[in-house]
């Protein structure tokens, strides 16, 4: 929790930018794994509920009267029987006052005050609901049916968030570093342990355990794999194997903020000559970001740069051939490159993802493309400013399915070598990703622990 002058500041912000209404923030609740008493833990709080009102209990709505210049937080204070299982909980009334909120009610008062914002016809600001025990709550309140809220969510809100969470404020941004440093940790564990003969269940657990011991845990499903061409690739109970290449996704969230990084690995701890080349085309691509990214440069812009520097090298190969240009205006990179080159990250490591790609990742003056294959997969693409925190991570992967049906169809056939990409079907995929912060004049990694990523300096860390 940062101080109390943050939240009460951030949310003075928030009502001068939304103008008029009530805002109503509702914080998640304990959610069953299996039965009721089990829950998934720990309880992970709404990020726009921690943002404005720093608080991490389940069971809590914030309402902003911005018409009347009030603040309140709804919530039942436990009792004794909760105490005996869960120990001493601040009452509601203690949570408010330690984020600079005075008016505290408990929930069954609010259906009352939403009852009157519903008689009165005032307009009630809120966030599209991705938890479905708080769309029912919302339908009970507003009266809004579950299918109509995702449209009917305030577009005004929404704006005034993205706004002000896209652009992090410093102690936002040492939260990430730290993350960052965890992230350093977890990485490196999994370089240490690789080796033919290791599960990828067993290096998966053990990145999984350095973010439960040093954070909160993990910011998303690690993924951890040797078929590095499947973007979300669990880890299963395969063993490693020599010669082939392991690729490793994952971050922790640590006081509310995340970390995100990628690093793809040679299980036998040296590349091989074709890996060696393929993985030098993704680190040259990674650390070109470094010199085009800055304030006022539309991060879709760097995504194709980068496209065309990939496209450059793999015709080098005899991968790829043609004009580049007109092969990135084509799509011909998504062979390799099906994603976009990042997203905005933050206290979520999609940062925002739920509150709407569009709005998030775009804006009035840039769209996304969503009828080109990969171009549609750009989740980043607006002007950067300083202060936005965007992932950094360009791939190449050879996707047998994409790869036959391509050939098949004759797609992009001008610019792709079909019989040589058939020779890398059993290639896999390579990913490296950090995160970037952007600067006033530019752009830096965040962390101060580089994972090792070159190829020099893994394969010698590796074999320490």
């Amino acid at each position: 929790m940062f101080t109390k002058e943050t939240y009460i500041q951030r949310r003075a912000t928030l009502k001068k930018l939304v103008k008029e209404g009530v805002i109503i923030l509702f914080g998640n609740n304990e959610a069953p794994a299996n039965y009721p008493a089990n829950s998934y833990a720990p309880m992970r709080q709404d990020s726009a509920f921690i943002y404005y009102f720093g608080q991490h209990r389940d069971g809590l709505v914030a309402v902003i009267d911005i018409d009347n210049d009030e603040e309140w937080l709804f919530g039942d204070d436990i009792d004794v029987e909760d105490i005996v299982w869960m120990g001493f909980t601040p009452t509601v009334s203690d949570l408010a006052a330690e984020v600079g909120v005075t008016r505290t009610a408990p929930m069954s008062a609010l259906r009352s005050v939403c009852c009157d914002i519903v008689a009165a016809k005032r307009k009630a600001h809120f966030l599209p609901p991705y938890r479905f025990d708080t769309k029912i709550q919302l339908m009970d309140l507003l009266g809004i049916h579950p299918n109509e809220q995702k449209e009917r969510a305030s577009l005004a809100l929404i704006q005034a968030v993205v706004k002000m969470r896209s652009t992090k404020e410093p102690q936002e941004i040492e939260a990430i570093e730290r993350a960052c440093e965890v992230g350093y940790k977890m990485h490196t564990t999994a370089q240490r342990l690789i080796r033919p003969g290791v599960t990828e269940r067993y290096i998966g657990g053990q990145v999984d355990g350095v973010a439960r011991s040093l954070a909160q845990g993990v910011s998303f499903a690690t993924i951890f794999s040797q078929h590095g061409e499947i973007m979300h690739g669990s880890p299963s109970d395969a063993p490693l194997e020599a010669g082939r290449l392991a690729l490793c996704d994952a971050g922790c969230e640590l006081d509310d903020y995340c970390s995100d990084h990628t690093r793809t690995m040679p299980v036998s701890g040296k590349f091989t000559q074709r890996q060696l080349e393929i993985y030098s085309i993704v680190e040259a691509c990674h650390d070109y970001v470094l010199e085009v990214a800055k304030p006022g440069v539309k991060y879709m812009d760097v995504h194709f740069a980068v496209c065309r520097l990939m496209t450059e090298r793999l015709k080098e190969l005899g991968l790829m051939k043609g004009d580049v240009d007109e092969a990135v205006r084509a799509g011909a990179h998504a062979m390799f490159l099906p994603h976009g080159l990042g997203h905005m990250m933050g206290m979520d490591v999609h940062d925002m993802e739920g509150l709407g790609q569009i709005y998030v990742g775009f804006d009035e003056e840039t769209r996304p493309n969503l009828e080109q294959f990969g171009t549609n997969c750009l989740r980043m693409g607006r002007r950067l400013q300083e202060g936005f925190v965007v992932t950094d991570e360009p791939g190449i992967y050879f996707i047998p399915a994409l790869i036959d049906e391509w050939k098949a169809s004759g797609h992009c056939k001008e610019f792709l070598n079909f019989d040589k990409l058939e020779t890398y079907k059993d290639f896999g995929g390579i990913r490296i990703e950090d995160d970037l912060l952007i600067t006033h004049d530019g752009c830096r990694f965040l962390g101060q622990s580089r994972i090792p990523y070159h190829p020099q300096e893994l394969e010698e860390f590796m074999n320490q």
